[in-house]
């Protein structure tokens, strides 16, 4: 490796010789003075280069430096740190590893402000940015957090497929390709196969990966292509388990990004806590009254929506003061056909969405596996038997109650974190505009 130390590691080593690399963020000229602050993805350093003490080399190379140049920097770091930027190193030879081309496309300085899709259109640039560099560690935070909670309680990973021969989910929202010859789409959910891992008696699994939906929505909340963790445990009673595994693990979350994540909060000006459980729920029919109550005219039968799930969150700050709530026994007109419905008021499912701070990042429950149901749901959705069937038939040997959900982790970053909008916790978002970079 050309760098010895980081950003975080330079006071460790009080008094010697190291070997530092990054980006050149700013250039400070004092009468016998130029300070080069540094920047790689740990921090800030101050590299002090004296006019008239430090080598020639280094001041001949100080001497053409532009902002965003990738530099390597030998120096020493000094027994008394003035510096107020960061660690400081005294330079002893610098290297320009590349030169950026004056002037930038993008600000990074934060003196201005660049549209969204123009940062977005120099994504890599803009990732220099230190509170981009926050967002994704945040973000990886999240996984992190997920990860650990569902292996400590015996969740096996597992990686289903993203090509599939026919649509989990129905609809036209899918993206379609040519697969050897065959029809064959990107998955909107892993939600089948999750299914028949359970079915295989893997009991407890979770997935994390790529999902796509191609919806032509402009929204700031949706994306062509997002990360999901994706959950699903069998031998359940109800759909109430897969609500406790699921608050525990965005709980045991959050935690981790509230107790490790404490300077990237700070730069963003977003406070995280561990929420509180359970986490409130709400059921249909119910909501209607809720809804009504708050001047929304909405019929029975109907669905939610975004205003819906803004009224309800106010509903639940101001009764429960909590940033999450469940949303159980959703009509099951609007939900797909392996969804459970409720025995004994069919016209309910055991569908469970978790919304935060307003905004949906999941969906889930209970699923049918008792065969004779399951088909009668595909007859209900007028699907093809036959083109099912590579999922269904496995369901007439002994697959147990099931369920779970898909937590959507840029939405998830997205709220957490206050941004307006979703692309933001997207590394290289997809969406109808946007394919490249």
């Amino acid at each position: 490796m050309l760098r010895t130390h980081y950003a975080n590691q330079i006071l460790s080593a009080t008094g010697q010789e190291v070997v530092v690399a990054g980006w050149v963020d700013n250039v400070k000229e004092l009468p016998n003075l130029r300070f080069i602050i540094l920047r790689d993805r740990t921090g800030l350093i101050q590299v002090t280069v004296h006019k008239k003490n430090s080598p020639p080399e280094a001041i001949s190379a100080s001497d053409k430096i532009n902002l965003q140049d990738a530099l390597l920097v030998t120096g020493t770091v000094p027994e008394k740190q003035i510096a107020k930027v960061g660690p400081e190193i005294q330079a002893k030879e610098l290297v320009v590893l590349s030169r950026s081309e004056t002037p930038l496309p993008i600000d990074l300085t934060g003196s201005g402000e660049t549209q969204l899709d123009t940062r977005l259109d120099w994504r890599p640039l803009d990732l220099r940015n230190p509170k981009s560099l926050a967002i994704f560690q945040i973000e990886a935070k999240i996984i992190e957090g997920m990860e650990e909670f569902l292996r400590a309680n015996g969740y096996i990973q597992v990686s289903t497929p993203a090509i599939l021969g026919g649509v989990s989910e129905g609809g036209s929202e899918v993206f379609k390709l040519d697969y050897y010859g065959s029809p064959a789409f990107l998955r909107q959910d892993p939600q089948l196969h999750r299914q028949l891992a359970i079915a295989g008696g893997f009991d407890k699994i979770f997935d994390l990966g790529p999902n796509w939906r191609a919806e032509l929505s402009h929204t700031p909340n949706h994306l062509s292509e997002h990360r999901a963790c994706a959950v699903e445990l069998g031998f359940i009673e109800s759909e109430l388990d897969t609500e406790r595994v699921e608050e525990a693990m965005m709980a045991a979350s959050l935690g981790k990004v509230a107790a490790e994540c404490g300077s990237q909060l700070e730069l963003l000006g977003a406070k995280v806590e561990r929420p509180t459980l359970p986490f409130p729920e709400l059921r249909f029919p119910e909501i209607y009254d809720i809804l009504r109550e708050y001047g929304n005219k909405v019929a029975d039968g109907e669905s939610l929506n975004r205003e819906r799930e803004t009224i309800l969150q106010n509903y639940v700050n101001k009764k429960y003061n909590h940033d999450f709530y469940f949303v159980n026994r959703f009509p099951f007109d609007d939900k797909p056909f392996y969804v459970m419905r409720v025995d004994e008021e069919p016209k309910w499912a055991r569908s469970v969405d978790l919304v935060y701070k307003g905004v949906e990042i999941s969906s889930g429950g209970q699923r049918e596996h008792r065969y004779e149901r399951l088909i009668e749901q595909v007859k209900i959705k007028a699907m093809d038997e036959s083109e099912i069937s590579w999922f269904t038939r496995n369901f007439r040997y002994g697959v147990p109650p099931h369920g779970g959900y898909c937590v959507g982790i840029e939405r998830s970053a997205k709220q957490m974190l206050g941004m307006e909008n979703i692309r933001e916790a997207s590394l290289f978002p997809r969406t109808p505009e946007r394919l490249k970079p």
